[in-house]
């Protein structure tokens, strides 16, 4: 810069001497002609190195656009390597929830101890242990026909405190545009307790299950809830994208309302809430069909592997088959602030129960003999169960309309509305000893085969409060043939959206920290209506008609559950 200015102070003296020397007709000379001459020589060479100069300058101009010009790509070479090897470390996050809950049934009912007492007293004394099938159906039939089967028994069980603690690993990373990598680790354990096998007392919930493992429950062992890889392949038009491994299919929508910033699973909550290992296959619709968040996915996942770990694994005559799930999810609509998703799933041939552990509290022998045996497990001795029987189909569909009303009205408030249908085809009565023995099959007892059709609607508001805090009010429905496999809801008591009846649940969520540390305060009142909620064996019964031979396993009737939580995430 330095020498520019030196150049083109040079130019403006020598313009400034060749206006002064030829002024013009009628100018006085200040020189002879002979050193005028000299002057016009001297001015001729400066005249030729303005020329040089100036090309000089040109040059200089140009090999600085193009130094420029290297420079611009190399910083965007060095731009593309940082953002690659930014990128490609793995990203971690922590969350940590600690929660208060207080829970209280009201008319739990059981069976008395009487009618127990029948299964554990040998046959020749009146009893059933010892007796065949016929001898046991034969005695209940009869205590049928004669009214005699005793009522079940009521009681109010109360939990007045119970704490928990749930903490969570989140991996992400991005390899390249095109590939990316998220996973969860997750630990979720009950203050004061790590044994991560519960009593059994009817619930899905009570068995140590793959689909449940770190979403409910399960002493301090760090388990893998989610583990899978994102490929885009952007055709013209139709962008796909193709995942695979254990899948993100825990607190779907619309569940991410009640928790703040939550990166919920793609099935819908409504009919899927569920870990299970698998893939997808997604295609982006919204450039081709010109509508807004338009897209298509094709899923598929395996509930349960027959062939690996089970004591029919290795017999070429193995009564029980892989449980494979099918299904798609359609965004119709998405703008950001509506939307309408459909999601169906079918299931073909699942079990009679799936592989994990619990304690049980007696166990069922059938004898070579056609006998039945009945122990009392006084020991609490871990029992591993594993399914028995393909004792049917099932397929759900469910489709969630949410709108947010800030644009229309100028009020942040969030509304949904979900409805649900679930069918069951069943094919034969499940062989396990004790379901066997009741005539269980899927939705049906006493041996019969009968298709059912349950329904379900869930509902849901929230409202803006201050201090960016959020009110929920939800409220959700069972029919009395109602399924769905939500057994990895979190809740202490059991899915709401896999109840027979009514539940009511409203909270408060209030931010500290904006979304790295929060509060939430809040309610759930459960009225079941019928028997067996989230469980596929039996035929559901209504509560106020449930006698002993219904409640062999705890029936809940009514349930308040009152909760606090903190959680850091970061």
């Amino acid at each position: 810069m330095k020498k520019n200015r030196q150049v083109i102070k040079t130019i403006f003296l020598l313009a400034f001497l060749s206006c002064f020397l030829w002024a013009g007709p009628g100018s006085s000379p200040l020189w002879a002609d002979t050193e005028v001459e000299t002057l016009k020589k001297q001015l001729a060479q400066l005249t030729e190195m303005m020329t040089q100069v100036q090309q000089k300058l040109a040059d200089m101009e140009e090999e600085k656009a193009e130094e420029a010009e290297a420079m611009e790509e190399m910083d965007e070479r060095l731009n593309q390597a940082e953002l690659h090897t930014a990128t490609d470390k793995l990203s971690l996050g922590i969350e940590l929830r600690s929660r208060g809950d207080s829970i209280h049934y009201d008319d739990v009912l059981t069976a008395p101890a009487s009618m127990m007492t029948n299964f554990f007293t040998p046959v020749g004394s009146g009893g059933f242990n010892g007796a065949t099938a016929t001898q046991i159906q034969t005695a209940l039939n009869n205590m049928a026909a004669t009214n005699t089967i005793p009522a079940a028994e009521k009681s109010d069980v109360d939990n007045d405190a119970i704490f928990t603690n749930r903490f969570r690993i989140n991996m992400k990373a991005k390899i390249n545009p095109q590939l990316s990598f998220a996973g969860r680790l997750a630990a979720y354990k009950v203050w004061g307790d790590s044994s991560e096998v519960q009593y059994y007392n009817g619930s899905m919930s009570n068995i140590s299950l793959d689909g449940t493992t770190s979403s409910l429950p399960s002493g301090d062992t760090i388990h893998l809830e989610r583990a899978y890889f994102n490929y885009k392949h952007p055709l013209e038009n139709l962008p796909l994208n193709f995942s695979l491994g254990r899948r993100p299919s825990t607190d779907g929508p619309p569940l991410e309302y009640g928790e703040y910033s939550l990166e919920g699973g793609s099935p819908l909550a409504h009919i899927i809430n569920w870990q299970f290992d698998g893939a997808s296959l997604n295609f982006g619709l919204e450039d081709l069909t010109g509508i807004p968040g338009a897209a298509f996915k094709l899923c598929y996942g395996v509930g349960f592997e027959s062939g690996f770990g089970n004591s029919s694994s290795m017999s070429a005559t193995s009564p029980v088959d892989d449980v494979n799930m099918l299904g798609f999810i359609a965004t119709a609509y998405d703008d950001d602030t509506t939307s309408a998703v459909i999601n169906v799933a079918h299931a073909p041939d699942i079990t009679d129960g799936f592989t994990g552990q619990t304690v049980m509290p007696f166990t069922v022998t059938q004898n070579a003999d056609g006998t039945y045996t009945f122990a009392q497990n006084t020991g609490s001795y871990i029992s591993r169960t594993e399914p028995t029987t393909n004792i049917g189909d099932w397929t759900a569909a469910t489709l969630l309309l949410r709108t947010n009303l800030s644009e229309r009205f100028d009020k942040d408030i969030d509304l949904f509305l979900s409805f649900a249908w679930s069918h069951t085809s069943p094919e034969q009565t499940s062989q396990h000893p004790f379901y066997n023995l009741l005539g269980y099959g899927l939705l049906n007892s006493n041996g019969e085969l009968e298709s059912r059709d349950g329904y379900s609607i869930y509902a849901g508001a929230i409202f803006p409060m201050p201090y960016d805090g959020r009110l929920g009010l939800e409220y959700n429905w069972g029919s009395k043939y109602w399924f769905n496999f939500s057994g990895a809801e979190d809740s202490l008591v059991d899915s709401k959206l896999g109840a027979r009846g009514h539940v009511f649940e409203t909270y408060y969520i209030q931010p500290v920290f904006a979304d790295n540390f929060f509060v939430k305060l809040g309610g759930r009142y459960y009225n079941y209506e019928y028997t067996g909620s989230g469980n596929p064996l039996g035929a559901p019964v209504a509560i106020s008609d449930a006698n002993a031979l219904d409640t062999l396993f705890p029936v809940v009737d009514k349930v308040w559950n009152v909760y606090l939580s903190a959680t850091v995430k970061f």
